[in-house]
């Protein structure tokens, strides 16, 4: 894998993942109480062995800068990187990126001179585990000039993504991108011959992508280079390729997931908390999940009852009930709490007892959740200050709304409390 260089897209400003993009990029939002959305693919490739990692970003960047900063620093005996390049402007192109696409070309001129063979292109919010070898194996053993990762998917879903037919050498004939209506029905296969049950099949009769991409060198330069007005890999530049060029679909039959909405974000954390067995783990020994090392002290728990939950290290749990929830590193629940349904990310440092004390003596709120307060079906971001007695509970089923002066949002029925919010003692949202 030394002959391949992948490219992580950092995507664009993250609206569909907004708050939590207030003040971060979409691939720095915290995940799983420890790691960060771009921890997915880095260690991808890394279990991949392939250690020359750009990822490519333009809004927020400065904790994702730090975060790789701190987390990937290889060793001075190979040639491994990760490197942000964010986008800038210059005399030959004052734009910022304008797709992804366009995101890659905007510095062709430096990945022209890579010494590479193939471009592995791949997407910063999404959850999975892959072995990128085999990935990159088939693009090889095909003598493919591109080649996209596929699912089978639902009627449901189709239309957020990319939809394509093959023929039965797994060739792409036919590529859409996110349609809908007749043209949705259109690209309806049987699913069968990727080798699906018939109930299967009938159940997921689409081929969809990944939004991950093998390029050859020259190709991908070539393509980029002859359309300078297409911006988007999916929309404009797959597709065109479809007809010109060898594309093929390599099945990826793991678990995937975009979790690039509120919805689909708090869903797949909480998942984590499944048992016997949750659709995605991050215990396997072969094939780890890297992140930052911290140093925290271990979790305290003072007759705290926590059930089906991912308790983080350097926590601080009073006299509380946790249950179907994930806390993030150095929360802190307070006598009496109840949590519930919930994505506690955290906090950024720790509050001193004295500065607590006296926070408390003031009237004010310290960090953490305080005493007597109920969390319920809500995600609480890092450094958030939620006072004693608040109900966070959504109490009139409000599935939106938008009330960033008071602190936070509702998205999907899911209330979501900005980073460094504070929620005054004895509110009820």
């Amino acid at each position: 894998m030394k002959r391949v260089l992948s490219i992580i897209l950092g995507g664009g400003a993250g609206t569909r993942l907004y708050p939590l993009t207030k003040l971060r990029a979409k691939p720095a939002v915290p995940l799983a109480g420890k790691y960060r959305l771009i921890d997915i693919p880095v260690s991808n490739c890394i279990n991949s062995e392939i250690f020359q990692l750009y990822v490519l970003t333009q809004f927020n960047s400065a904790s994702l800068n730090r975060h790789l900063t701190a987390a990937y620093n290889f060793s001075g005996f190979t040639q491994g990187f990760v490197e942000v390049l964010a986008a800038q402007q210059t005399p030959e192109n004052p734009n910022w990126f304008q797709g992804t696409a366009d995101a890659v070309r905007q510095y062709l001129w430096m990945f022209e001179d890579a010494d590479v063979d193939e471009f592995l292109i791949l997407s910063g919010d999404h959850l999975y585990r892959m072995d990128y070898r085999l990935f990159v194996e088939r693009h090889r053993q095909t003598n493919a000039d591109i080649t996209i990762s596929v699912v089978p998917m639902d009627e449901k879903r189709a239309s957020d993504f990319g939809l394509m037919k093959i023929d039965d050498k797994g060739r792409i004939v036919d590529f859409s991108e996110k349609p809908k209506g007749d043209e949705l029905k259109a690209m309806r296969v049987d699913t069968k011959s990727l080798g699906l049950t018939a109930e299967q099949a009938a159940e997921q009769p689409y081929i969809a992508s990944m939004g991950i991409y093998v390029f050859k060198k020259q190709v991908l330069i070539d393509l980029l280079k002859a359309s300078l007005d297409q911006t988007d890999f999916g929309k404009e530049i797959i597709p065109g390729a479809a007809g010109r060029y060898n594309l093929q679909a390599f099945l990826f039959d793991g678990y995937w997931e975009d979790i690039g909405t509120i919805e689909s974000f708090y869903d797949a954390n909480l998942a984590l908390t499944q048992q016997p067995l949750p659709p995605f783990s991050f215990y396997d020994e072969s094939a780890p999940i890297y992140t930052r090392s911290r140093y925290l002290p271990p979790t305290k728990m003072f007759d705290a009852q926590v059930t089906e939950s991912m308790i983080s290290e350097g926590c601080i749990l009073k006299n509380c009930r946790v249950h179907h929830s994930v806390l993030g590193v150095r929360s802190r629940i307070g006598a009496n709490c109840t949590i519930e349904d919930a994505l506690i990310m955290g906090a950024d440092m720790y509050e001193p007892f004295g500065e607590r004390v006296n926070k408390a003596e003031r009237g004010e709120v310290a960090l953490g959740i305080g005493a007597g307060s109920t969390v319920r079906r809500a995600i609480i971001d890092k450094n958030a200050r939620i006072g004693t007695n608040v109900q966070i509970v959504n109490k009139d089923n409000v599935q939106e709304a938008q009330r960033e002066e008071a602190g936070f949002y509702i998205r999907s029925g899911i209330v979501v409390v900005l980073k460094n919010a504070t929620i005054a003692n004895d509110t009820i949202i």
